[in-house]
């Protein structure tokens, strides 16, 4: 019986090959089942705040109008509330989403507090992220700090964050 040979290739030792991505790794996706598409539901709109009017005054007042093209969109509500810490926003710089958490959708929650939350998330599309000597990066640093603190009602914000971070804890 005859054994076929194998190529030569077969005893180079093997180089994991990078494959060079062109989008990046995390994506931020939403099915989008036939009735939404139909009816194009907002994602902003919540019970009490809509977001993307939100959005659109904070980017007119503090930024003139520079941030484009992002998405503002409320989380998505967990089974489970969180025990004991709680992010009310997040920013997807790849995939230009800012994401509020739907608690902060509520009666109890002032406006004001929610365009904290919002111009907050806004200002890290603004401000880029420093790295320190380890090389690890920084978001909250100084200059970020000190933009943040222009918010009409930062210290507001603030205390009523620390006051009330309990109702939103279990």
């Amino acid at each position: 019986m005859a054994t076929r040979k194998r190529p030569a290739a077969h005893l180079k030792p093997k180089v994991a090959a990078r494959r060079v991505s062109k989008t990046p790794k995390r994506k931020a996706v939403t099915p989008r089942y036939p009735l939404q598409r139909q009816f194009d539901f907002d994602e902003a709109q919540g019970r009490w705040f809509n977001l993307r009017a939100i959005f659109i005054k904070l980017n007119a007042r503090y930024f003139r109008n520079r941030i484009k093209d992002y998405r503002i969109v409320w989380g998505r509500k967990r089974r489970e509330r969180p025990r004991e810490t709680v992010v009310f926003g997040t920013i997807q710089e790849e995939d230009r989403i800012i994401r509020i958490h739907p608690l902060l959708d509520r009666l109890f929650v002032p406006l004001w507090f929610v365009e904290y939350v919002v111009y907050h998330e806004m200002l890290h599309s603004v401000v880029p992220d420093l790295y320190d000597e380890q090389g690890r990066r920084v978001v909250h640093h100084d200059r970020f700090l000190e933009k943040e603190r222009r918010f009409h009602w930062f210290r507001r914000a603030k205390m009523w964050e620390q006051e009330n971070l309990a109702r939103f804890l279990q």
